[in-house]
């Protein structure tokens, strides 16, 4: 875009030199020049800021995993960005989208439902989430309007159905310190508990997606256990076969 305006400010230039009086014909082209410089200025900052950001995101992958983690493309740089420091929450809730449809579920956004932002199903089964998708600066908050949309959906879905929220948390933190801090209050964890609905942060689903993509983990057979936990009960954070129906799911 950039690119065409310098073209249209050179051909600006050439004109105004044939076609211009004595007068403009040289302070016109003059101003031209002037604005192409400036524009190749902005356009030369614009590809800097990328490559920062590039890098950032870079290292606090590396920062995070440990290790190197490869050549990253631009979109899932852009995707990456998106969901764990989210610009705004329609933004998040499309990005959640794309990653659930890359780890092969059916998406929808659940015209039968408006009180959930999608509908996940996991292919050649009868297991549906509903997901409310939100962001928060902090830990989540029990006063967060999407808990309360949630409590709607539980009386709203059927029995197959289990409501999962994604949260991006901690929105300004660097990823590595995002595994050390609090997501949400014990009181809220007890709550989402007795009404069996199930919460992980986005942080987690992007490791989830790496995993997955890197043939770590069976992602399907994962969320089927969020669905049904074992006997119907959350093992310990620490534990090693299951996942928890809480934020913290343990990673294998």
């Amino acid at each position: 875009m950039l690119g065409l305006l310098q073209l249209l400010l050179a051909i600006l230039a050439i004109y105004g030199a044939l076609k211009f009086s004595e007068e403009f014909k040289l302070l016109f082209p003059l101003g031209c020049l002037f604005a192409m410089w400036l524009v190749s200025r902005i356009e030369k900052r614009k590809s800097e800021k990328e490559t920062e950001r590039k890098s950032f995101l870079q290292s606090e992958i590396d920062k995070a995993s440990k290790k190197g983690s490869g050549a990253i493309n631009d979109q899932d740089f852009s995707m990456i960005e998106a969901l764990l420091w989210p610009k705004s929450e329609l933004l998040l809730i499309d990005t959640v989208h794309s990653v659930f449809k890359d780890l092969g579920f059916k998406v929808s956004t659940g015209v039968n439902y408006q009180s959930v932002d999608r509908i996940v199903k996991i292919p050649e089964t009868h297991t549906v989430f509903g997901l409310q998708i939100l962001m928060s600066e902090g830990e989540v908050e029990g006063s967060h309007p999407k808990i309360n949309r949630a409590l709607q959906f539980e009386k709203e879905k059927k029995e197959n159905e289990k409501t999962l929220i994604i949260a991006a948390t901690h929105t300004r933190l660097p990823l590595g310190e995002m595994g050390e801090a609090t997501h949400l209050p014990k009181e809220l964890s007890r709550f989402l508990s007795r009404h069996n609905m199930s919460l992980i942060t986005t942080r987690h689903l992007y490791e989830l997606w790496q995993k997955a993509k890197g043939g770590e983990i069976d992602i399907l057979s994962f969320f089927e256990h969020v669905h049904s936990p074992p006997n119907g009960t959350s093992p310990s954070k620490g534990a090693s076969n299951s996942p928890s129906p809480s934020y913290d799911l343990p990673l294998q």
